[in-house]
């Protein structure tokens, strides 16, 4: 596959957020449906990495690190689930379109190995995608200056861990995983710092 197909497969996770903004499902609704889809894929991890059946379409999806690892699809469920389970829509879908829009615009210009940083110029261009995607969910709820400072701090959040993907005891720490979840952190961080209630930071 190529890497412009590989990155129109990981694009196509913003359906899941696209249903709740369209009305189709409630944000209860998208909740059930990734934690759906996390079962789904531990299933097929499972298959892969303990009973060592290689799916056919894993080879030309999977980079080479992943072979021996949970794969980055599966993370990418994991944690959009997380952040929809802890976290309200105006902070956890931020989150959940910067891995699935922002990442793919990043990737597609300019991939990174494994302990290694992108080029500053992607890195730019990935924070300008995140803010922008971020922008109109934060600004929504806690107004323009508040929202501004939410939305950039969430996408700083996002585009360090999409510009690094460090090696901790030998494992990488995949970008799927920590995108979403680094972009929620910094909202919430701007949101409680500026008094917003815990009603607009975690979904309870």
């Amino acid at each position: 596959m190529t890497e412009l197909g590989r990155r129109a497969v990981h694009a196509s996770g913003t359906g899941i957020p696209a249903l709740y903004l369209l009305g189709v499902v409630d944000w209860p609704g998208v909740r059930l449906l990734l934690v759906g889809l996390s079962v789904a894929v531990t299933a097929l991890e499972f298959v892969r990495l303990v009973l060592d059946y290689e799916w056919p379409l894993f080879d030309q999806l999977a980079r080479e690190y992943e072979r021996e690892n949970v794969a980055g699809y599966a993370l990418y469920a994991y944690s959009q689930a997380v952040v929809a389970l802890l976290f309200t829509p105006a902070v956890a879908l931020p989150g959940m379109v910067m891995l699935t829009i922002g990442d793919p615009v990043s990737g597609y210009l300019g991939d990174n190995d494994a302990g290694t940083a992108k080029q500053a110029g992607v890195l730019g261009v990935m924070f300008f995608v995140c803010f922008a995607l971020a922008a109109p969910f934060t600004v929504a709820v806690v107004g323009l200056p508040v929202g501004v400072a939410a939305a950039a701090t969430g996408a700083a959040g996002a585009t360090l861990a999409d510009g690094v993907k460090p090696v901790v005891a030998g494992r990488v720490i995949d970008d799927n995983a920590s995108i979403p979840i680094a972009a929620a952190l910094g909202i919430t961080l701007v949101f409680v710092a500026a008094g917003a209630g815990i009603e607009a930071v975690l979904w309870l």
